[in-house]
């Protein structure tokens, strides 16, 4: 029962990287357009107006991206009618649940509303309900999964047989989001209340809040639920929508301007002003000083610390997981490294991550990222009307590429901790940095074997840094022969799941193992239309 429910939940992470992988693209297009016009945000340039505008097409429809992201990685087969009853389910509970169509079942007339009236209908959230909405996108794709999942192979009577199997899911969402509407029209005003609340308390605590945010969010890199708890905080779930709210800039300043109270300020209200400068942005500007300069601290620490015989295999390795992380804030190949073998300097770089937001919300140091924090979405963010002080960031980074190294490079040394380079006699350092064909062709061939074979594989496929395969003999993995294929890590979440950690070549990594394993019974899955 654990195995079972510790799996959906990686799969449902796994699902949520459909969505959120989009984002890289929104950051490139709204940081190309502020550059273009800083002043007007696309009022004085017609590019800088199709750049921005194009940029928040993702940005307003994250809620129905999720919907069809999250039912497509959910479903059994990633089956096309998975998506598209995604988005029917999606645009059917929206439809039926936004402000005027409520009003309407309610006879009122919003334009007529105001005093207590209008405060009274604000605190149910109806303004909320619309393509944005990212917990709506949520429970619309899990609904729509479920429903694809459990109906897909239906057979219906020979006069309906047209309608049978895959065409009878999208129909089944929509009489079933029929019914979900009705829940939430329910249960949405007491959700909303809450929600609104528990973001209201989460950001009422200021750095504090977000300093335990980045804690847990490095904390929970090892199960892959983060992706979980990032939905949290950068998007709209309960109302913060960190990234959302950044990267719309100039949009998210003129709604400060015009708030009235707490329930219209994108920001903090200080009781007669929304801030907004130096607030929004406050769950990812500290991720910036770690990403890009703390962890290639780390890993020269040890570099330094490895044995003479073994430095020129770990400086390579190293230096590709220092540069991965520095500029695009892939940090995994590096994390991996040291994770398991020295779980005491992978708490110590949790409380450092949560050390360096809290920091840089204290003192309303903010940029933001699209995709994570590196040096390419920092230059993007820079020219953001919401970045403030930004280059602050790179003067922690400094500090912070000083404070991991000097303190992975002691601990190491005074704990003889087994870092990459210090591995017994018998453990095998690889140097094979994927770099070519032949180098994936031999990685690839390298972790068939360590997972018992193709014979041994009933399930490969793939999320932003993972192979994630599943197995069916627990005994038959080796995970000594795993790591001789160069890779950063493998994680075993269960009995028969397997994570092996690539990094950002996971994709041909997968390919070529997919390609080696044809002709097999293997249930072959990625990410590819994603």
């Amino acid at each position: 029962m654990k195995d079972k429910v510790f799996g959906n939940l990686q799969q449902f992470a796994k699902a949520l990287m459909g969505a959120v992988a989009v984002m890289p693209v929104a950051a490139l297009l709204l940081g190309i357009g502020y550059r273009i016009d800083p002043d007007g945000w696309g009022a004085n340039s017609i590019p800088a107006a199709v750049l921005i505008k194009s940029g928040s097409a993702v940005l307003d429809n994250l809620g129905l991206i999720f919907a069809i992201a999250l039912a497509y990685g959910l479903s059994r087969d990633k089956n096309g009618a998975a998506a598209l009853s995604g988005l029917i389910g999606f645009l059917t509970v929206t439809n039926l649940l936004k402000a005027e169509t409520v009003a309407g079942y309610r006879g009122i007339d919003l334009e007529a509303l105001e005093g207590a009236d209008a405060i009274s209908w604000a605190s149910e959230g109806w303004k909320v309900v619309g393509n944005g909405n990212v917990l709506f996108g949520i429970l619309v794709g899990i609904l729509a999964a479920w429903t694809y999942n459990r109906f897909h192979t239906t057979k219906l009577p020979d006069f309906l047989a047209f309608f049978a199997g895959r065409r009878l899911v999208p129909i089944l969402v929509s009489f079933f989001s029929i019914i979900l509407a009705g829940v939430l029209y329910i249960v949405w005003p007491f959700v909303y209340s809450a929600l609104f609340n528990f973001g209201e308390t989460i950001q009422g605590m200021g750095a504090l809040g977000a300093g335990l945010y980045g804690f847990f969010n490095r904390l929970l890199i090892p199960t892959g639920l983060h992706h979980a708890l990032n939905s949290i905080f950068w998007f709209d779930v309960i109302g913060i929508n960190d990234i959302g709210k950044f990267l719309k800039g100039g949009e998210t300043i003129a709604a400060a301007a015009a708030a009235t109270d707490a329930a219209s300020c994108p920001g903090t209200w200080t009781g007669s002003a929304c801030e907004v400068v130096g607030v929004v942005g406050r769950y990812q500007a500290g991720f910036f000083p770690v990403m890009m300069f703390g962890l290639p601290g780390a890993a020269l620490a040890m570099y330094l610390r490895a044995t003479p015989e073994r430095k020129k295999v770990v400086g390579s390795l190293m230096m590709a997981g220092a540069l991965a992380a520095f500029a695009t804030g892939v940090t995994e190949p590096l994390e991996f490294s040291f994770m398991f073998v020295a779980p005491l300097l992978y708490l110590i770089h949790a409380v450092f991550m949560g050390i360096s937001v809290a920091i840089a919300a204290h003192m309303g140091w903010t940029a933001g990222f699209g995709f994570s924090g590196g040096a390419i979405d920092l230059s993007l963010s820079s020219g953001n009307p919401l970045a403030n002080q930004w280059w602050m960031l790179l003067v922690m980074g400094v500090v912070f590429f000083a404070l991991y190294f000097g303190v992975f490079y002691a601990l190491i040394g005074v704990l003889n901790l087994r870092t990459p380079g210090r591995e017994p006699d018998e453990e095998e350092v690889s140097d094979n940095l994927m770099e070519s064909d032949a180098d994936v062709a031999e990685a690839a061939t390298q972790i068939i074997a360590g997972l018992g074979g193709a014979e041994n594989i009933a399930n490969l496929d793939y999320c932003a840094t993972r192979l994630r395969v599943t197995t069916k003999d627990y005994a038959a993995v080796s995970e000594k022969d795993i790591k001789k294929a160069g890779v950063a890590g493998v994680i075993r979440p269960s009995q028969t799941a397997v994570q092996v950690v690539i990094g950002p070549k996971v994709q041909f990594v997968y390919d070529e193992v997919a390609r080696q394993l044809a002709g097999s019974t293997v249930a072959l899955e990625g990410e590819k239309a994603l």
